[in-house]
């Protein structure tokens, strides 16, 4: 591992959005911001995935299950140690329980490149049949104030907001309450508009609420 120092933080943020997962001499890099909580991070919302394609590599697995939330390291796929073939499956660790919950739900049976894959809790290390993602692990990670910390990416997170659309005027006025800056039922023009000039010799002529007889606003 190493550290590269930028000028800015949007520097930083440009470098991990193009480079995090790219493969570099055959293996992909890990690119995120320095930290010294990582660990104090891992919940144990750890998942594995079985009946994967020997095609997979990681950089799949962490663009497709990144969407459930923040992926603290880099996918595992376990590989043959004198061939480097896959072994068909692989681990994820997840920051939350919120995101591993929803990655197993979402993906468990799902076919990724034509195989229907297999995912759900991890056994823990030197346990004898416990999985991860226990009552007690939860608790754990509910009380640790790191975890708070960290959101996932967001899919078109930086899309501007939708606009108001004609829809939002029409059910604004079949409420009963009209859109901002128009006064339909007092007659009272909008804050800068212009006001109508009145003939006071015309007896056809209203004055409307807000103006005088010679046409200026009161």
């Amino acid at each position: 591992y190493g550290f590269v120092e930028f000028l800015s933080e949007e520097d930083a943020d440009y470098a991990i959005k193009i480079m995090n997962m790219i493969k570099l001499y055959g293996k992909p890099i890990r690119v995120n911001k320095a930290s010294a909580h990582n660990k104090n991070l891992d919940v144990g919302a750890n998942i594995f995935i079985g009946n994967l394609d020997p095609e997979i590599d990681e950089k799949l697995l962490y663009d497709t299950f990144s969407a459930f939330g923040v992926i603290l390291q880099t996918p595992k796929i376990m590989r043959d140690p004198d061939t480097g073939n896959s072994k068909g499956y692989a681990f994820i660790n997840f920051a939350s329980f919120d995101a591993s919950d929803a990655a197993i739900e979402a993906m468990n049976g799902q076919y990724l490149c034509n195989r229907p894959i297999t995912v759900s809790y991890a056994f823990k290390k030197d346990s004898k049949g416990e999985r991860h993602g226990s009552a007690a692990e939860r608790l754990l990670a509910a009380q640790n104030p790191l975890s708070q910390a960290d959101r996932p990416h967001q899919l078109f997170a930086d899309a501007p907001p939708p606009q108001a659309s004609q829809g939002n005027v029409v059910s604004s006025l079949a409420s009963g309450v009209p859109p901002p800056g128009n006064h339909p039922i007092s007659g009272i023009p909008p804050a800068g508009a212009a006001v109508p000039w009145v003939d006071c010799e015309d007896p056809r002529s209203q004055i409307a609420p807000g103006t005088t007889c010679d046409g200026r606003a009161r």
